[in-house]
């Protein structure tokens, strides 16, 4: 209900920079981000902690020259030390949303952003005063919208009672349906929420490309889906994919989504 429209198929660009272990070289990243323009991708997704701060500097610098046509998300809710070390733990105190915010804008070279999430819920501060704060930064102009990554339900109603949040992101895939059962998907509905399905691809398992051991470096390596034994029993999913992108003469991964958005 808040108005806001973004293409079908967004682009998250985290693994740019960031949680693989590969990265893209900032012109090779600037590149992949002007081709998703190219075919028709209007949303975009980065956060402070990807890098951290190096992705949202190669988001900015992407779509420079596309401002008017493209929708920017990023994310707050860490802690940094002086060298740009992310810190253990969370924070989202309303100092610390003004900060991030403020670093955000300057790194992606925006005068607003479009889409602020928390990035995920601090259990230290109550939601209210979180979207309080992004409510004072959409009021000064500085932020169009407010969302929330993997909250729960009653913490969503509660940010909602303060300052309507536009976008909740989860994660969602084949292998991943907890919104399905959770609450989310239903109170979104209810509420007027857009959803925003991140790894819809299954962090690249569900392409069928995902056939080597995961190198160090990568956070998959620490993620149980991913130990070769679940990987080898999770198999019936990419297999089953195969056989259907070969009678469709389509890709696994174009199957997967059409089979998602459905």
């Amino acid at each position: 209900r808040s108005g806001l429209e973004v293409s079908a198929i967004g682009l998250g660009c985290m693994g740019i920079s960031f949680g693989y272990a590969d990265k893209l070289s900032k012109e090779d990243g600037v590149a992949l981000i002007r081709a998703a323009v190219n075919h028709g991708v209007t949303f975009f997704d980065t956060a402070e902690v990807y890098g951290p701060f190096e992705n949202e500097e190669v988001v900015g610098e992407a779509l420079r020259d596309v401002r008017d046509r493209v929708v920017i998300a990023t994310k707050f809710g860490f802690n940094f030390d002086k060298e740009g070390k992310q810190l253990p733990g969370m924070n989202s105190r309303p100092e610390r949303v003004r900060a991030a915010a403020e670093g955000s804008l300057r790194r992606l070279g925006i005068e607003t952003i479009d889409l602020l999430y928390q990035h995920r819920v601090d259990p230290e501060v109550p939601i209210e005063d979180v979207a309080g704060a992004v409510r004072d930064l959409i009021t000064e102009g500085k932020v169009k919208h407010f969302g929330l990554s993997e909250p729960g339900v009653q913490t969503l109603r509660r940010a909602h009672a303060v300052q309507p949040v536009t976008a909740v992101q989860n994660e969602y895939s084949l292998w991943w349906r907890a919104p399905e059962t959770n609450g989310i998907l239903d109170a979104c509905d209810e509420l007027g929420i857009g959803f925003v399905p991140y790894s819809p691809l299954g962090k690249g398992f569900l392409t069928g490309a995902l056939n080597k051991d995961i190198p160090e470096g990568d956070f998959r390596k620490s993620v149980p889906r991913f130990s070769p034994e679940a990987r080898q029993m999770n198999q019936a999913f990419v297999d089953l994919l195969n056989r259907v992108a070969a009678e469709k003469r389509a890709t696994p991964a174009h199957v997967a989504l059409a089979w998602l958005l459905a």
